[in-house]
């Protein structure tokens, strides 16, 4: 069984999905956890029932990320895993993307995750491991979301950078890539229901496994990354898809 007793962890986007099911698997584990998330009624709502720390920051501003890394220091001091879990999905064809979309994906998506890493580095000890929820919309071209899935393979190529540099401190820097999981990231896309169970199906039949994950499945891969189990892996990618990018033609 992974041990992760005495280990310090921080989750942002921990209120819900997967970082919500991580934040849960973490602490059966042994490790003391703090999940991070923009509502301070959902984080307190999360925190109380996985009886976790919560902590409140929005990732899009680095003020806020500078905020919480003193909040995370004062509470816990050094950190062991970094689980940089925090995104939104928003959808729109080439021909109709705004700057506002624009905009929103990335800031939250990849300068979040890029700032997450920077200004936490001081409180990250020897030996500590960094996960980056990115996507296989960073290779599968799928329709609408070009740019998020630009966002996540910036993601991914920042992951194996930074597991260069950081393999000095032993820190270990690897990018997890889900298929469809579900989770309440495709509530907030802006779509109706009959439009988001169109969206599911299609989704679906595409998925050689027949089905959408749940965040459970991924939290397993996440927590394995975290422990000292995964101590030769860094700069590595995981698929966790039901066999999605190996039939990618999706339209």
């Amino acid at each position: 069984m992974i041990d992760l007793k005495d280990k310090n962890a921080v989750i942002t986007g921990g209120n819900s999905g997967i970082g919500y099911s991580t934040a849960k698997l973490m602490k059966e584990r042994g490790a003391n956890v703090i999940i991070v998330g923009r509502s301070q009624e959902r984080v307190s709502k999360a925190a109380g029932e996985l009886g976790v720390t919560g902590l409140v920051a929005d990732v899009s501003k680095v003020k806020e990320i500078e905020h919480l890394v003193e909040n995370v220091k004062k509470t816990t001091g050094k950190i062991d895993i970094l689980f940089i879990n925090a995104g939104v999905f928003f959808g729109a064809p080439i021909g109709q993307i705004t700057e506002e979309l624009f905009d929103q994906l990335m800031n939250i998506n990849f300068k979040g995750a890029v700032f997450t890493l920077e200004k936490f580095l001081p409180l990250l000890t020897e030996g500590s491991s960094v996960i980056n929820l990115s996507s296989v919309n960073a290779y599968l071209g799928m329709s609408t979301a070009s740019i998020y899935g630009a966002s996540k393979a910036a993601m991914n190529s920042f992951t194996r950078t930074s597991a260069t540099e950081l393999a000095a401190r032993k820190i270990r820097v690897n990018a997890v890539n889900p298929g469809p999981v579900s989770t309440p990231i495709f509530g907030k896309t802006g779509m109706n229901e009959d439009q988001l169970q169109g969206f599911a199906s299609a989704m679906q039949n595409r998925v050689p496994l027949k089905r959408f994950g749940n965040p459970d499945e991924i939290a397993k891969l996440v927590t394995f990354l975290a422990s000292d189990d995964a101590s030769y892996i860094t700069g590595a990618e995981y698929n966790i898809d039901g066999g999605i990018n190996i039939n990618p033609g999706i339209i």
